[in-house]
């Protein structure tokens, strides 16, 4: 919407990178690990390097978040470019110069912080809302991460962007320009059309047989049957390794044994508590309070509205609702799970304050008999066993397709998959094909239409295309593209000519009209009735003609302009006037500007911050080393 965007729009992706970055602790990804790493570092700053196994690692990160976006089919080359490396390199130095900035000013992260980012982490709550405990392990574990391994990178990545975010906090915007922008945007036109439609100049083209003739000649690839292949191919995946792995039952029983805790639901308690807040008498008052409610529970809630400083929980009576006992800081957790129902007990001391808790409930935790979980276990143990072996069947795939190169027969054979025959296949992605579908992958289409592939009908390299899937695939019928005979398809030339010509026509006779009112030689006959355009009230106009008024010069009026809209004809527009808006329509649209210019504005603040940090700190950039990877193959 605002031209500030479209020339910042470098800056933006750049920022996007920086907050991105940190954030890999919820994707499972280990680039942090390579911070412990010596290697052929791709830059140095302050004399520590970030690493190769950084910048493979956040490489990484950015195709699987465009894979989220944007489906299988995307192309990790495209993120393999000189250009695409330096940005994640940039990112990189970024964000080490914040986590510096970060440590040197001792920025501290509660735990109160960590823990309501955790709730907010998609996924982990039940059905009743309440936090599935079982599920956050779950995740972790995916990950090959530990609680308390997770918690603290997240407290990391929390302390990095505070800064940020407190240089976004601090943009102010001035009203005059907001005021200004929204007077722009909103300024409407009143402007009369005259359109010069392709359509009616079409009867003054009559191609002749030398010209018809001509066009095919000159146009033969747009009247041809496109090239398509019959092709043979053939997919290892996780799940198909996971259908033949055999699970004895001792196995099952002896997992299920190993990871009971998991399979049940831990005991939950419900509580209410009145806050007191640190300070010097908050021990006094809790303490006060807490012998009040000890001699009369039914006081508790009323109580809790009154004094309770806990934003979150006074309007409710203090009810916290159920928890498990990792959901709450330590203090509080060893109370609640030591007290007897309907139990007051206080003050209770954390980095909050001082608490006086009342537990009203108990919810003893339950487990899940091996018989109930048998099928999701032999499930799991499956999808274990083939993601220990899938990196070796990956390796004996890929060599088995390049050996044996004239068939994909072996390699089906060897790991039990079922090759898979696909008519019509051509270079580009069948628009209707299935998200994920292996031939609407560019690299894998980019293979089989190779010369190697073409000409040998080989097969194709076994490409990745998708996290645990690799895929081959031959061409065993080719059929090239070939050209349709002039009897074939002379209605549709002559009616490309038409068009074109028709077009052409439209152009001329709008541009002849256009000069000729510039000249002040013409008169207004022939424009329609006027109407009031504005950028964001385009009453149907397609944007070229939309662009094409605005660029209209004000003053003084009427004043003329046009525009081609390409294969429809041409329109010539009178600007009548100008209308402003009125002050109703700039109040109703301030809020909305304000948040947009804000955010660009806060946007080139945090990339101005982020350059000044880069610039206090000594930086050395080893970009060819950033390419090594990706342009030699290894």
């Amino acid at each position: 919407m605002f031209d500030a965007i479209r020339k910042h729009q470098r800056i933006l992706q750049f920022v996007l990178l920086i907050l991105i970055l940190p954030a890999f602790v919820f994707f499972g990804i280990s680039g942090y690990e390579g911070m412990l790493t010596r290697d052929r570092g791709v830059a140095l700053v302050d004399g520590r390097e970030i690493t190769q196994q950084e910048f493979d690692a956040a490489q990484r990160q950015q195709i699987e978040q465009m894979r989220r976006m944007l489906g299988d089919a995307v192309d990790p080359k495209l993120f393999d470019t000189p250009e695409s490396r330096a940005e994640i390199v940039e990112g990189l130095i970024a964000q080490r110069v914040i986590a510096d900035e970060a440590a040197g000013r001792r920025i501290a992260v509660t735990d109160e912080r960590v823990r309501q980012t955790i709730l907010g982490i998609p996924g982990l709550r039940r059905d009743d809302g309440g936090f599935d405990d079982a599920r956050y392990k779950a995740m972790l574990s995916g990950q090959n991460m530990t609680p308390a391994g997770f918690e603290s990178r997240l407290r990391s990545d929390l302390a990095m962007q505070a800064l940020p975010d407190s240089v976004q906090a601090s943009v102010l915007l001035p009203k005059a320009v907001r005021d200004r922008l929204i007077a722009l945007q909103e300024e409407g036109r009143e402007v009369r059309e005259q359109r010069f439609a392709a359509a009616d100049f079409a009867s003054k083209v009559q191609p002749t047989d030398e010209a018809i003739a001509a066009y095919h000649e000159a146009n033969g690839r747009a009247f041809e049957t496109p090239e398509s292949a019959r092709v043979e191919l053939v997919v290892l995946s996780r799940e198909a390794l996971a259908a033949r792995v055999e699970v004895s039952p001792e196995d099952l029983r002896g997992y299920y044994e190993q990871n009971r805790a998991r399979f049940g639901t831990p005991e939950e308690r419900r509580a209410s508590h009145v806050l007191i807040k640190a300070g010097p008498d908050a021990k006094a008052k809790a303490e006060a309070l807490a012998e009040k409610l000890r001699a009369d529970p039914s006081q508790f809630a009323a109580v809790a509205k009154a004094e309770s400083q806990d934003p979150g929980s006074a309007a409710q009576g203090g009810d916290l609702g159920f928890f498990a006992r990792d959901a709450m800081v330590k203090p509080f957790a060893d109370a609640a799970f030591t007290m007897k129902e309907g139990e007051v007990r206080g003050p209770v001391e954390s980095e909050f304050g001082m608490h006086v808790i009342r537990l009203t409930a108990v919810k003893p935790g339950a487990e899940r008999p091996f018989e109930a979980v048998r099928a999701e276990l032999e499930q799991e143990v499956r999808q274990q066993q083939a993601g220990r072996r899938y990196a070796e069947a990956a390796e004996q795939f890929t060599n088995t397709v390049y050996e044996q190169s004239d068939s994909l027969k072996p390699a089906a054979d060897k790991f039990g998959l079922k090759i898979e025959t696909v008519e019509g296949v051509s270079r580009q992605p069948r628009p209707d094909a299935p998200r994920g579908a292996p031939l609407s992958n560019p690299r894998l289409l980019a293979a089989l239409f190779g010369e190697d592939g073409l000409r040998n009908k080989r097969n194709t390299e076994a490409i990745e295309i998708a996290p645990g899937r690799l895929a081959s695939a031959r061409i065993a019928e080719y059929r090239p593209a070939e050209r349709k005979p002039l009897a074939e398809v002379r209605d549709q030339v002559r009616a490309r000519i038409v068009a074109e010509e028709s077009a052409r026509l439209a152009r001329e006779a709008g541009e002849a009209r256009l000069a000729e009112l510039k000249a002040g030689k013409g008169d207004a006959a022939g424009f329609g009735a006027p109407k009031t355009v504005s950028r964001g009230t385009p009453s149907g106009l397609a944007p070229p003609l939309l662009e094409a008024i605005f660029r209209i010069p004000s003053d003084p009026v009427p004043a003329y302009g046009g525009a081609e809209l390409p294969g429809e004809g041409y329109s010539v527009f009178q600007l009548v006037r100008t209308v402003a808006p009125t002050p109703e329509q700039i109040a109703a649209r301030q809020a909305a500007y304000e948040q947009q210019l804000a955010r660009v504005l806060a946007t080139q603040e945090v990339a101005a911050y982020v350059e000044s940090l880069k610039r206090r700190a000594k930086i050395v950039r080893h970009a060819e080393r950033a390419g090594a990877r990706g342009e030699g193959g290894r």
